[in-house]
């Protein structure tokens, strides 16, 4: 331990020396806030606290793990006797241990998601609702939030304004709901997550003899990420801290994300009411990034009205300017991204996991998968499935293959009562029993279903269902693959499904469907291909699905949703999507305090990256089947013009006086005409080459377009077309067959 406080700068030496009273560590992104995490808690063993007085409250186990792992590596096995963990998993130790005052057995059961979904269901079911209107993800949702609220099922029945909601909704039996879930959990000695918080409250408000246990055994406590903290969080560790008040909370307002679980930002703004004797240390250091990347997201943090003031800055190089792309359309971003990340990794011999593609919603990780399936390079989803492997897009593949192969058994059984047509587990299972005894296919059986002994419900329920695949079997090759794909999601009943459902969790879903269809749409439309029906789009997405499925290594790029990059970081950050709308979401522009978090959120995101930072967004996307304009997200504009590097500029752009460092897109509307591209005057002795040896990497030049470089060459050897960018017009698509063109070097 000798010295060990050398290792600190001089604010965090003081942040760690600091033992009594209350304090707040403000840690700017990058600044070494794990580090003077361990060494408080090391240092406070190294004076004497027992380890077992001491509370260290994270947010993750991982977290928890790696603190643990390096106070052990500075005070040895005593800092096994450490009160350190989450939130949940600290309580739930607690209420093992005091569980009996609350009625429930020290043995009791950790209901999962999966169990409380399940557990609404069957409520729904014996109180006789419908369950399309009451659907287990809401009335979850529901409960959740009022528990984080604490809000007592009995509060929840008394609020009028609650109830009003209710009503609103169109579901008014949620309150009733409520109360029948907690008496059945409590009947099956069973808790949720929730109850893990709001339980520990109830322990510590109605029992003042185990609140006082609890407060004398943690003398000091320490709590990280406190900006993340809920209502229900602040309340309890309010109530823990309250006789010795040597509290320690650690983060930054800047870089709170989820309110949509509840977090509340207040609870770290407003610190300093609940102890005016506060100690504050601020971390402003950044170790992580190069200037540029923290000047640019000092720009954009700075514009919230809603924060702790600080000034972050390095000691690192200035490094690159932020580049940032403008694409026509969504497809074309994936390609530039996957193509970007192709030239970075050779010219600078970086390995696959130094790049993070990081996106708004999970729905947008299509067009970037398949481009770097196209590329075959390595990724990884992170929160989140492969876009192919994603329930819902599984569920609508399956009604596609089932048009084109009825006897596809495996996509039979799983639509053949989703949504619901009555065709429970055990109709299903004397259909299968029945197919094999006859040594029919499941398909025949349904078929024929009035051939075998079944009752008339079921029948009629089978039979039209058989008759809608016949239809849709007819049609398939021969309907255009858009317009066919739309209305056997339609017909389904699966588009309907995911639109009624309100959720968070139901939306990204109606989104997914919804970028699936997008890309069936952009797929009809694709003029290098004779045949366009779904058969074909079809074969592809098997054959990308076979090959992600092959892969088998940890080298790899790494695709996830900013919520799920917090606390990570890459050498080389691509944040996708840049639009109106988008990011910032649609659902941020009602309010400051949305806006807000939104623009945190692209903080968060910047400050991921350590070395170089790719902004990217496309003029145009498929929604709805309909292709929508977009522009720039008004992010790009809060970040001072001299960071950025624009790519991919007009003529008029590239042309420009150089004092004029305005964002070229930033025009308040998007464009509905294409300007016609310059024409390019080659030399009167130009000659066409063979290009049957074009490579990716390759300079060269077109009679029209100019001088270029080769991003991507691909197709069969007589189709084969190449992604060009061009120095004068940006990147085009090249069918080289007919291309009038040489290769310079």
């Amino acid at each position: 331990m000798k010295n060990y406080l050398d290792e600190l700068n001089s604010i965090q030496r003081q942040a760690v020396e600091n033992i009594d009273g209350p304090m707040m560590i403000v840690a700017g992104a990058g600044s070494g806030k794990t580090r003077v995490l361990t060494f408080r808690v090391a240092h406070l063993i190294h004076e004497g606290i027992e380890p077992f007085n001491i509370l260290a409250l994270t947010f993750t186990n991982k977290a928890a793990k790696e603190m643990r792992h390096r106070i052990e590596a500075m005070v040895g096995t005593e800092a096994r006797n450490l009160w350190m963990g989450t939130f949940h998993s600290v309580f739930a130790k607690i209420l093992r241990i005091e569980s009996v005052k609350l009625g429930f057995p020290p043995n009791f059961t950790i209901y999962d998601t999966d169990d409380a979904k399940s557990l609404i269901k069957t409520i729904v079911k014996e109180e006789g609702l419908n369950p399309d209107t009451y659907k287990p993800n809401y009335i979850l949702s529901r409960i959740s939030l009022a528990k984080n609220n604490f809000v007592t099922w009995s509060d929840y029945q008394k609020n009028n304004d609650i109830q009003h909601e209710d009503l609103s909704a169109g579901k008014p039996k949620i309150g009733v709901l409520y109360e029948l879930y907690v008496k059945r959990c409590l009947k099956a000695s069973a808790m949720d997550f929730d109850d893990l918080l709001l339980k520990t409250y109830q322990l510590f408000t109605e029992h003042p003899d185990v609140l006082n246990k609890y407060q004398q055994k943690f003398k000091y406590v320490m709590v990280d990420e406190y900006q993340d903290t809920n209502h229900l969080q602040y309340l309890i560790i309010r109530k823990i801290a309250a006789a010795h008040t040597n509290i320690c909370v650690v983060g930054d307002d800047a870089q709170s994300i989820y309110a949509f679980r509840g977090a509340n930002i207040k609870n770290i703004l407003n610190f300093e009411k609940d102890y005016p004797e506060l100690k504050v240390y601020k971390l402003e250091q950044n170790y992580r990034s190069t200037q540029t990347i923290v000047d640019a997201a000092s720009d954009i943090i700075k514009k919230n009205k809603y924060q702790l003031k600080k000034e972050i800055w390095t000691d690192n190089e200035p490094g690159n300017k932020i580049k940032v792309f403008k694409a026509l359309t969504d497809n074309e971003e994936g390609t530039y991204v996957a193509s970007s990340i192709f030239e970075e990794s050779l010219r600078e011999h970086l390995s696959p996991k130094d790049f993070a593609i990081l996106y708004r919603t999970n729905s947008q990780s299509r067009a970037f998968e398949e481009a770097l399936r196209r590329l075959n390079l390595p990724y990884k989803i992170i929160g989140g499935l492969s876009f192919y492997q994603r329930k819902e897009i599984k569920d609508l593949l399956a009604y596609y293959r089932l048009a084109l192969n009825p006897n596809d058994e495996e996509a039979l059984k799983r639509v053949i009562n989703y949504p619901a047509r009555g065709i429970g587990d055990t109709t299903l299972n004397k259909m299968i029993l029945l197919a094999n005894e006859m040594e029919l296919s499941l398909w025949d059986i349904v078929e024929h279903i009035n051939d075998f002994p079944f009752d008339s419900r079921i029948k009629k329920a089978v039979g039209e269902f058989g008759i809608m695949i016949r239809r849709f079997n007819s049609q398939v090759i021969t309907s255009d693959a858009y317009d066919f794909a739309s209305e056997m999601a339609k017909a389904s009943g699966l588009l309907k499904l995911l639109f009624e459902d309100k959720t968070l969790e139901g939306i990204n879903r109606y989104e997914n469907v919804q970028a699936l269809l997008g890309g069936i749409k952009e797929f009809a439309e694709r003029s290098d291909l004779e045949e366009k029906h779904l058969g074909v789009f079809m074969q592809d997405i098997a054959l990308l699905t076979d090959a992600d499925r092959d892969e088998d290594t940890t080298e790899k790029i790494t695709l996830m949703t900013i919520h799920a990059a917090k606390g990570l970081e890459f050498p080389y950050v691509y944040i996708v999507g840049m639009e109106e709308n988008l990011f910032p979401s649609q659902m941020s522009l009602s309010s400051r305090e949305d806006l807000e978090e939104e623009r945190r959120l692209f903080y968060v995101a910047l400050t991921r990256a350590r070395t170089k930072v790719f902004l990217s967004f496309a003029e145009s996307r498929f929604k709805w089947g309909q292709m929508t304009y977009s522009e720039a997200s008004r992010f790009i504009d809060e970040i001072n013009p001299s960071f950025l590097d624009y790519q991919l500029k007009t003529a008029k752009q590239a042309t420009a006086p150089k004092q004029q460092i305005a964002s070229p897109y930033s025009s308040p509307k998007p464009l509905k005409v294409v300007p016609k591209a310059p024409t390019y005057q080659a030399l009167a002795d130009f000659k066409a080459e063979d290009l049957s040896q074009l490579e990716a990497g390759m300079e060269v030049e077109h009679n029209r377009f100019g001088k270029g470089k080769v991003l991507l060459v691909e197709g069969k050897p007589e189709d084969k077309k190449a992604s060009i960018v061009f120095e004068q017009i940006g990147e085009k698509q090249i069918l080289l067959k007919y291309a009038k063109m040489k290769i310079l070097r």
